[in-house]
């Protein structure tokens, strides 16, 4: 069902029922990602002013009132229907898709089913509302997915320290039905820009233009982790900062990249803005800095003095860990779209993280 939900302010743009209004759609705003992306269009739309298409944010929860007030009308709704998803199609004319929605890898591995329904059967939804935008009002829709190192998988640790850097195409064996589902959303977008009903007489040419962004592990101040498999680094800041004791999941030496939510958002909003002929792939990696679980925790430490870390690894999680890359080949984002880090981790530290999350349980 989709419902439009309560605002606390009121933008000018609102479907007439007459024409339909130019809109960004995101998908999953409510999650960690949503916000900041969501404020960064936002701050867009204030310049362009008028000209701007409406923000359109759909999430299956209410979305916080910090959340809604960047948006221009608000859903809840599941994106798996697609009598919902079609009734969208006929409100807005859609020109950019951000799907951040979907079922993260801890959660995925207790219900694979229900995972693949909804990271699949909802990509694959929102390619084909994408695609009906396109050929409706003829024009090419962007749209962005957000991938995951998920996608790759080592065969063990010692295959994971020998690979050393890892390129976007190679170590694609996945460990996770997350990992799984997101190396096929790369697939399904590629298939929906390039081949979608190729021998359809009346097929659209392109009717997407897809980009992607295989993330590593991400770092916010400004949301609680919500029990990723890469949590476990910002998980020991926010205990720390609480005051709590906190027993880590993986062993000290496990290393994967990470990067801060502030460094995510400038990413997608960088590939999303570069000129379609100067990309030369769908999807790309990017990361900023690669710490062992033991230097998190060394940080930690020496940032609040007394803090409690203990290791005490889950063989389940510490699997995923150690099937994940410990660093990630970006030349070609650096390259294609200028893309590049601005932390390092103890700049991450000093200048975003414990500022903010200080300041958050003072």
């Amino acid at each position: 069902m989709l419902s439009p939900q309560a605002h606390g302010t009121h933008h000018p743009h609102a479907p007439t029922g007459v024409q339909r209004k130019a809109a960004i759609l995101v998908t999953g705003a409510g999650g960690e990602m949503g916000h900041g992306l969501l404020t960064m269009l936002r701050a867009h739309a204030e310049v362009a002013g008028d000209d701007a298409p409406a923000i359109v944010a759909m999430d299956i929860r209410e979305l916080a009132p910090e959340i809604r007030e960047c948006c221009d009308h608000t859903y809840v709704g599941d994106i798996c229907d697609r009598a919902m998803l079609e009734r969208l199609l006929a409100m807005y004319e859609i020109g950019e898709v951000y799907h951040l929605a979907a079922l993260l890898s801890t959660r995925g591995e207790f219900a694979p089913e229900t995972a693949h329904h909804v990271n699949v059967g909802g990509t694959i939804n929102m390619l084909h509302l994408a695609a009906e935008q396109a050929r409706t009002h003829g024009r090419t829709v962007k749209f962005f997915f957000p991938s995951s190192i998920a996608a790759y998988g080592m065969a063990s640790v010692a295959a994971k320290r020998a690979a050393g850097t890892v390129g976007e195409d190679e170590h694609l064996d996945p460990h996770t039905m997350y990992g799984c589902n997101k190396l096929e959303g790369e697939h399904l977008g590629r298939y929906y820009e390039f081949h979608y009903r190729k021998l359809a007489k009346d097929r659209t040419e392109r009717p997407i233009d897809f980009r992607s962004i295989r993330f590593p592990g991400i770092i916010s101040a400004e949301t609680v982790p919500s029990g990723g498999t890469s949590d476990y680094g910002p998980e020991m800041i926010h205990a720390a900062a609480a005051g709590k004791p906190y027993r880590c999941f993986v062993r000290p030496d496990s290393r994967i990249p990470f990067m801060t939510m502030p460094e995510a958002i400038d990413a997608i909003v960088r590939l999303m803005a570069a000129p379609k002929a100067s990309l030369s792939r769908s999807t790309y990696n990017v990361a900023s800095f690669s710490p062992s679980a033991a230097d998190f925790a060394a940080l930690v430490q020496s940032t609040f003095p007394g803090a409690e870390i203990s290791f005490e690894p889950d063989a389940g999680r510490q699997s995923i860990i150690d099937s994940w890359p410990e660093s990630c080949d970006d030349s070609a984002a650096r390259r294609d779209w200028g893309w590049s880090p601005s932390h390092t981790l103890e700049t991450a530290f000093r200048e975003y993280l414990v500022p903010r999350i200080r300041e958050r349980y003072a």
